[in-house]
């Protein structure tokens, strides 16, 4: 099990120029209210508190509370704006530092940052993702390639994995990963092992990957929310917004659609949610999962890896939404309420303890 992991929590000044001084998530996760009859919020932090990802305790006493739980290694989100990198210093210092000696991966979050995800600020684009061309391909390998040479790199069949996020806005990905390749193999790599989310398994070769990721978080279409959808996008805002009520499903009844059913195919690495809440940092633009508990998150987690459990070993693998998205509500990090509870059924689902 890899855990998507977001290194959002230090102030950057791009987040204090568009959102204030010292900004993180914990502005909003600290901020979040009731917005409808029986919405739990807010959600905070447990024992590791608001933490700042600068400190090397921090990121230290997150991997050990990982590693004792049955998460295999961190799939950190990488941003790369051609060139431009944001919230990169805690993975950079993890390089630097070597510690903590827990394995990792890289996620790139190849999409471009908008307000929309913020405060229910519509329209306005942050920074825009593009892609130049060969030039900046081969600048970034040589970014990705310190971290895929370091013995803590996480790997399938010997081969560094590395996640897209979007394979669909990458133009042209098939010469882009050709590249990657050939470089890899130059340095000295057995090849790189890469993972496109939303990809079909049966072409995932058409898009230069090894594998695909089948994640549903926002692509449930034929599940009736708790207050309809309700038109297109923008009309749907300014209903939820009139009525103050986000997007609302029943996370007991979303659970059958983020997995695929029956056995997964073999290069298909599905993706398990332990809960969603976006409204801390989306307010009425976001979504809810309502009721969701450990106990009904150890039979998601329970049924995924059921769906790999055919396979060898090293390619029984499977992507948690995510160790501490706590702007969306979306972790397994301790919180208030339940404390390790989300922790105890990974572990027990892992390790195949009844949960």
């Amino acid at each position: 099990m890899l855990a998507l992991y977001l290194p959002q929590f230090h102030p950057i000044p791009e987040n204090d120029a568009w959102w204030g001084k010292d900004y993180t998530d914990w502005v909003a996760v600290a901020r979040g209210r009731p917005l409808f009859r029986g919405h739990e919020q807010p959600n905070l932090p447990g024992e590791l508190g608001y933490y700042d990802l600068r400190s090397p305790e921090v990121r230290l006493a997150q991997a050990e509370l990982a590693q004792g739980y049955g998460v295999e290694g961190f799939c950190y989100w990488h941003y790369w704006f051609a060139g431009k990198q944001l919230l990169e210093q805690p993975f950079n210092a993890v390089l630097r530092s070597r510690e903590p000696k827990f394995p990792f991966c890289l996620a790139w979050a190849n999409h471009s940052w908008s307000s929309v995800w913020w405060f229910g600020v519509r329209g306005k684009k942050l920074l825009e993702q593009t892609y130049p061309g060969p030039e900046d391909d081969r600048a970034h390998f040589a970014y990705m390639l310190q971290a895929f040479s370091d013995e803590r790199y996480f790997r399938v069949d010997g081969k560094p994995l590395f996640y897209i996020w979007d394979p669909f806005a990458v133009p042209d990905l098939r010469r882009v990963t050709d590249t990657w390749r050939e470089l890899a193999h130059a340095a000295g790599l057995k090849g790189l092992f890469l993972v496109g989310r939303g990809l079909d398994p049966a072409v995932v070769g058409a898009f230069g990957c090894d594998a695909a990721n089948y994640e549903y978080v926002h692509r449930i279409r034929t599940l009736k929310p708790r207050l309809p959808l309700l038109g297109d996008w923008a009309y749907r805002y300014r209903v939820r917004r009139l009525l103050r009520r986000p997007i609302i499903y029943s996370y007991a009844e979303v659970l059958p659609y983020l997995l695929k059913p029956g056995r997964a195919a073999d290069n298909d690495y599905p993706t398990v949610v332990p809960n969603w809440d976006s409204t801390p940092r989306a307010l009425y633009s976001g979504m809810v999962y309502q009721d969701a508990t450990p106990e009904l998150y150890g039979g998601h987690l329970r049924n995924a890896l059921a769906t790999v459990a055919h396979r060898p070993l090293e390619h029984r693998l499977i992507f948690v939404k995510s160790w501490n998205e706590w702007g969306e509500g979306n972790y397994l990090e301790p919180d208030r309420k339940y404390g390790r509870a989300y922790l105890e059924v990974t572990r027990d689902g892992v390790y195949g303890r009844p949960g």
